[in-house]
């Protein structure tokens, strides 16, 4: 059997992140809501009312933090970057100092420490680059990360949102469409489950697990809190 001389990785573990984040969450709050309002209502009229309205509103909500987040990252690694730019010029020997330190965790020699350190040193772009990475850990930002994060994360929690509602639009009474959209929803926790799992590498039962138990959780709490406050 012939081994490919490249080594396959996965490369859209951030889209995944922001995909799982945006699905689960539509998959469950909007549920939750319309779960709740069974409890307290019959129309379905209302609940879909209800169920967009929150959609609309989370998916938004959950876009505008995932664009945030993005440009806080971008914004925090530009200004580490302008630090180390900064150090390697004004304290150019503590410098060096951090960068042999950084090669002697990977047990070269000194000698090896001190010409690898100062050859680097004459690229400063390369060096400030090797810095960042190796010694605050920070990788850099794509610059249209904000705005992909924003997107992904709100077009998926709309997604998620509209697989438990959907029922609601076909049923009659809020009781037939919670049975329904029970029964959807749990389905779709279960493949989003696997799916998430497979993507991340974690074991597969677990991972379904896991989401199930959330979405059915905030659904039946939801359902009992409207229910007492009904009664």
């Amino acid at each position: 059997m012939q081994v490919s001389p490249y080594e396959q990785h996965f490369q859209s573990s951030e889209k995944v992140r922001d995909f799982v984040i945006g699905m689960s969450d539509g998959l469950t709050v909007p549920f939750a809501l319309a779960a709740g309002l069974s409890g307290a209502v019959d129309q379905t009229s209302i609940i879909i009312t209800a169920g967009l309205a929150e959609i609309a509103a989370g998916s938004i909500a959950m876009g505008l933090g995932g664009y945030l987040a993005g440009r806080t990252e971008i914004e925090h690694y530009d200004s580490e970057e302008r630090r180390e730019y900064e150090e390697i010029e004004k304290l150019h020997e503590v410098e060096i100092k951090e960068t042999k330190e950084i090669f002697a965790e990977y047990g070269l020699t000194p000698e090896l420490q001190e010409t690898i350190a100062r050859e680097m040193a004459k690229n400063p772009k390369k060096w400030v680059d090797f810095m960042m990475r190796f010694e605050l850990g920070l990788e850099r930002p794509d610059k249209n990360r904000a705005l992909q994060s924003a997107i992904v994360i709100g077009i998926s929690y709309v997604i998620g949102g509209l697989i438990p509602l959907s029922a609601y639009f076909f049923t009659a009474t809020a009781t037939d469409g919670l049975i329904y959209s029970s029964i959807i929803t749990f389905i779709c926790l279960i493949a989003f489950g696997i799916i998430k799992s497979k993507l991340t590498g974690q074991p597969l039962f677990k991972g379904a697990a896991r989401v199930t138990l959330t979405g059915a959780l905030a659904a039946g709490a939801a359902f009992v809190l409207a229910k007492l406050i009904g009664a």
